[in-house]
């Protein structure tokens, strides 16, 4: 029988986890659970204490990813489940993913709904990230960034070199999966209003964003991205060279440089590409 382990990243979350602990422990009274404290000022580590679970304090933040990585490899099951520590996810939904997993799955993902969304310009951008990740992968991505997902641990393990030590952990694990041919699942839920204040700050964070997405085409084929973008510049050089030739019968610089731009940005996709491949190579 497979041995499970319940990891949750969490920064000041006291107020979710004094109720959410007991609710996991009772359902899942065999599991290993483990509560990463990224930093925490709060009664994090008592309250963990109070409910029988372990907790690995770290003395400053150091990110939710840098918390995944920690707990990944502090646990011991053959099985992983993570969850945020903020009151999001369910413990009943728990059971579900792993119903999931049993099907053959290698990582499912708890999928949530519009109505789950964390405001409207989170919902948009996640909306987006699906999209672009289920182009790129030729599979549907139902929900990239959720932090709620079970997975098989040595799987998991083989990409903990690749995990960020910031919030798009989610991010690098399913394309890293996809990548390997590892099959996964989406499970729709219901999340809840987180309890607490949120640690995402839009100014700040939004770059992160956007690097996101160019993370979804690096970390599976960035040809894919590489290609159709130079097409394009090669396409405005045409045009452009069309335009200026009926005008004034000569080719401008404008041409020149819409073509030249096409040529550098499939060499940069093309050696993208080697380095992907390497990036996912592993010896022996």
């Amino acid at each position: 029988m497979s041995r499970l382990s319940i990891v949750l990243p969490a920064k000041n979350e006291a107020a979710a986890l004094v109720s959410l602990l007991p609710q996991l422990r009772e359902a899942w009274p065999e599991a290993e659970i483990i509560v990463v404290d990224d930093g925490s000022s709060d009664d994090t580590r008592r309250i963990c204490t109070d409910a029988g679970v372990s907790c690995l304090s770290s003395p400053y933040s150091m990110g939710n990813g840098a918390s995944i990585k920690r707990g990944a490899r502090a646990a011991s099951g053959d099985i992983f489940v993570f969850m945020d520590g903020d009151g999001q996810h369910s413990a009943a939904d728990v059971a579900r993913l792993l119903q999931k997993l049993d099907e053959g799955y290698d990582m499912v993902v708890g999928a949530r709904d519009w109505g789950s969304q964390a405001g409207v310009g989170r919902g948009v951008a996640n909306t987006l990230y699906n999209w672009l990740a289920t182009r790129m992968t030729g599979h549907q991505v139902a929900d990239l960034t959720s932090g709620f997902r079970a997975v098989r641990a040595e799987k998991f393990r083989e990409f903990l070199y690749l995990l960020p030590n910031g919030f798009s952990y989610p991010t690098t694990s399913t394309m890293a999966f996809f990548r390997n041919a590892y099959p996964v699942a989406y499970v729709p839920i219901k999340a809840a209003q987180r309890i607490g204040k949120s640690h995402i700050k839009p100014l700040r964070d939004g770059l992160r964003f956007l690097l996101i997405i160019f993370k979804i085409a690096t970390l599976y084929s960035p040809l894919k991205l590489f290609v159709p973008t130079s097409a394009v510049f090669f396409l405005l050089g045409c045009v452009n060279y069309a335009w200026t030739f009926a005008q004034d019968g000569r080719l401008t610089n404008g041409s020149t440089l819409l073509w030249s731009a096409a040529v550098i940005v499939f060499l940069i996709g093309l050696v993208s590409e080697q380095i992907t491949a390497l990036t996912y190579r592993r010896d022996g």
